[in-house]
């Protein structure tokens, strides 16, 4: 599968299909193949799938300097594997962290969108102390990678227990740099959203329900979808319903 090489830093990702582009961003500590359950359905309703592995991630490199790690760096990859792949529009979507992403490109290149998929995601803090408490989160996730290694991926949820990394190092400077956040750019963003946006979560990912809600009702037109017995890798956990939720939206916003 290809690579590409931005800012000095190698990227992995992967096309399969032809069709409407649709970006898709894994969650922290997982990569490009928590979406391999997304290949077929996609593929076969008309659409390109892109995956690929964020920096600190999988098969991309693993950069020494911290600040090598941020969201604008991620948003400009991912601008980047666009125009690799000769995709001026895309739908754009992730899982978790790279929902937030998603979102976070929307922000920055709404004329690049041609939908959101938001899955099991929050959109950031306004709160100065909820977003000290989620960053003191972040950081504790960096401390025990640090410590334990990638052992410590048998502690996440479905779609981090099924990635496979060279090292821990990429992920522990991944929550300083990528998690951790630093404003309100997302959660100001979302009442200005002018494409179709599905948000999907999880019932039982309790962690992250209340923020649906809420991104939900912000967005302009959005659709819920909630995912029955599913955690917070709901596309792992139902997949057969995940699916259908997806291409449904698709469909129906005529992407």
């Amino acid at each position: 599968m290809p690579t590409l090489i931005r800012d000095g830093v190698e990227l992995y990702y992967e096309t399969h299909g032809q069709g409407t582009p649709v970006l898709l961003t894994h969650g922290y500590a997982a990569t490009s193949q928590m979406w391999r359950g997304q290949v077929a359905p996609l593929t076969g309703a008309g659409y390109q799938l892109i995956a690929w592995d964020m920096r600190g991630h999988g098969r991309s490199e693993y950069p020494a300097e911290q600040g090598a790690y941020s969201r604008e760096a991620t948003v400009a990859d991912m601008a980047a594997i666009l125009d690799a792949v000769g995709a001026t529009r895309a739908v754009i979507g992730g899982l978790s962290l790279g929902g937030y992403m998603s979102m976070a490109f929307y922000a920055l290149h709404p004329e690049r969108t041609l939908g959101l998929l938001i899955f099991d995601t929050g959109p950031g803090y306004r709160n100065a102390k909820a977003r000290e408490d989620w960053n003191v989160y972040a950081n504790d996730a960096a401390d025990r990678y640090q410590a334990e290694g990638l052992a410590r991926l048998a502690a996440g949820s479905a779609e981090a227990q099924m990635a496979e990394h060279r090292s821990a190092d990429g992920l522990v400077k991944a929550a300083r740099g990528m998690l951790t956040q630093h404003d309100a750019l997302v959660m100001d963003t979302l009442p200005d959203v002018k494409v179709p946006a599905l948000v999907l979560v999880g019932a039982d990912d309790a962690r992250y329900l209340t923020a649906t809600d809420y991104m939900a009702a912000k967005i302009p037109g959005a659709k819920k979808a909630v995912i029955a017995n599913a955690g917070h890798g709901a596309n792992i956990d139902q997949p057969e319903a995940f699916n259908r939720a997806v291409l449904d939206f698709l469909k129906g916003a005529g992407l």
